[in-house]
């Protein structure tokens, strides 16, 4: 289908934005602390993204985008470092409103925050010579390091609304590595990462969803707090 990649990202923002001014949950005023936190994660992974995608690490298939590019990038893809953030950081909120009392307690974040880290270090003491390995888990790394460090109540917040948010964004991710359609609308190379997929994705797909989505979670929360100083 043409557009494939366009539609899934109108479909992914539509419902969350609309309910952005549900009047319990009035989303649209986090809008201050959200939007800046999107562009410096996007500062960040978008030019790794365009440095990969010039290197041939992973593509795009012209058969599901517009054709409109920046940067060698589709256009698609930059709605993708606003759209998916938008929808999962809307979710995140809408059950922290919902339910309050959703988080870890800190024995549990430290025991998942270990495993994780200890994860990731073993797969690149294995795999450190393949790019997209190398570069999604040392960010990923140094990320839960830092916050486990100085905003450990707020990883303790974070972390099982991101259980949760993995499941649909593992589905958009399925869809667009070639899940339920004839061919792939994002294609990788897998001599840069460990070859090891969960269905047709990645499995570091799963640890760069994480730092994508922590980085604008911990630069919300740091841009509110600093405002009501």
């Amino acid at each position: 289908m043409k557009y494939l990649y366009l539609y899934i990202n109108i479909g992914s923002f539509i419902i969350p934005f609309l309910f952005s001014f549900h009047p319990k949950l009035q989303f649209y005023k986090k809008w201050k602390y959200l939007f800046p936190a999107i562009a410096i994660m996007m500062a960040f992974y978008i030019s790794w993204d365009i440095v990969f995608t010039n290197a041939g690490f992973w593509g795009f298939n012209d058969a599901y985008i517009t054709g409109y590019k920046l940067f060698n990038l589709p256009i698609e893809e930059w709605l993708f470092f606003i759209c998916i953030p938008y929808a999962c950081l809307f979710t995140y909120h809408s059950l922290a409103h919902l339910f309050p009392d959703l988080k870890f307690s800190l024995l549990g974040s430290s025991v998942i925050h270990v495993t994780l880290i200890s994860a990731m270090i073993i797969c690149l003491w294995y795999y450190y010579d393949r790019w997209y390995t190398l570069i999604n888990f040392g960010y990923t790394i140094l990320l839960l390091g830092l916050v486990y460090n100085k905003m450990p109540e707020k990883l303790a917040q974070f972390l099982p609304t991101f259980l949760i948010i993995l499941l649909p964004f593992l589905l958009v991710n399925g869809v667009l590595t070639g899940s339920f359609i004839e061919d792939q609308v994002v294609w990788y190379d897998n001599t840069e990462n460990m070859g090891v997929r969960i269905f047709t994705i990645p499995i570091e797909d799963t640890m760069y969803a994480l730092g994508m989505l922590l980085t604008v979670y911990v630069l919300m929360e740091w841009f509110e707090k600093r405002e009501k100083r």
